[in-house]
């Protein structure tokens, strides 16, 4: 099967990429831009490597020519950014791509999708929580209302001779990783600029190694039963938020710190925040130093069933958060360390 993985030069992008060729049952072919530094992809000589720009319909349908099957990892992730950005690249971009692979005659699409996409901006604690939840009517940032409308858009499109499907995996980390979340929670522990905002309560999460979405991809994509649905995708642990950070911090020879704001002080200054940085001028600059997403990611526990994959596709998760980590640290280690991983990050 000819295989085409969007956003390659990124962390699941250029994971998947890889695993595909490592695999040797698939022509692989990446979508990137010409200025797309391929550095983390290590040898592309097996890979078809096309230029272009999800902005771009005609590079689009250059890439989707003669492709079975679009894996769609490429979405504008930060918080950097207008809304016309984030519909532009997130959701035409994704319309367009689907057009083009269905033009072409794609027989399946496997969508990258994201737990924020049913998160609401003033909800709460979503415990074990299956694919029932609804869309929220308020969502927590563009880029989770984007997701969830490029989503729909994804499901809405499965018909005859074309199955497409969403996966929603939560907080992406492993080696490669240089700008997620979890990356970017340790830079801020590093630096002394993470409070602790427990709240003094457990903060549960499902999080999802960069090998079990990989995995999942690869799988969804073979498997007949996907059609028009989503799938929540995570670890088979359940991560307690704040004492694994310390932990993990602790293990890369710094802490977190103690002090403990009160959170409803903390929610009206991220309220302001999340007004404030409407304006264009800092949206297209930086992201703001605390928004609703992330302290949704910090203060609420979100832990997600996944029997649906492993009934549709049989998902399991390939790779346990002891030995995950471990490779983790050593690859960070290699890149110098949190401080040097995470400076660039806006």
């Amino acid at each position: 099967m000819k295989v085409l993985v969007t956003g390659a030069s990124g962390f699941l992008g250029g994971r998947l990429a890889r695993r595909l060729v490592a695999d040797g049952e698939h022509d692989v072919s990446i979508l990137v831009r010409r200025t797309s530094s391929l550095v983390d992809l290590g040898d592309t000589s097996a890979m078809r490597i096309v230029h272009g720009d999800l902005n771009d319909p005609e590079s689009l349908a250059l890439a989707t020519r003669g492709i079975d099957i679009v894996v769609h990892s490429a979405a504008r992730v930060d918080e950097r950014g207008v809304r016309a950005q984030f519909e532009r690249e997130n959701v035409e971009a994704t319309r367009v791509l689907l057009r083009a692979a269905r033009e072409n005659g794609a027989q399946r699409f496997v969508f990258v999708s994201s737990p924020s996409a049913v998160m609401d901006y003033d909800g709460g604690d979503l415990i074990g929580v299956d694919e029932s939840v609804p869309y929220p009517t308020r969502f927590l940032n563009l880029y989770s209302e984007t997701k969830a409308a490029a989503e729909q858009e994804v499901l809405a499109a499965n018909g005859d001779g074309f199955v497409t499907c969403a996966l929603r995996p939560r907080a992406i980390w492993g080696p490669g990783d240089r700008s997620g979340p979890i990356v970017r929670l340790l830079g801020r522990a590093q630096a002394g600029k993470l409070p602790n905002l427990s709240g003094g309560r457990d903060v549960l999460a499902s999080l999802c190694h960069v090998d079990n979405i990989v995995d999942a991809c690869v799988k969804a994509a073979a498997s007949d039963r996907v059609g028009g649905r989503a799938y929540f995708v995570a670890d088979a642990e359940v991560t307690n938020i704040w004492p694994y950070m310390a932990e993990v911090a602790h293990e890369f020879g710094f802490g977190i710190a103690e002090r403990t704001p009160d959170l409803r002080v903390v929610g009206a200054v991220v309220r302001v925040l999340d007004a404030v940085w409407k304006i264009p001028y800092l949206a297209t600059r930086w992201s703001p130093p605390l928004s609703m997403y992330v302290l949704a990611l910090m203060t609420r526990s979100a832990t997600f069933d996944t029997s649906a994959a492993a009934a549709d596709f049989g998902y399991v998760p390939v790779v346990d958060r002891e030995s995950g980590m471990a490779e983790f640290r050593s690859w960070v280690e290699e890149q110098g360390g949190i401080a040097d991983l995470t400076r660039h990050l806006k």
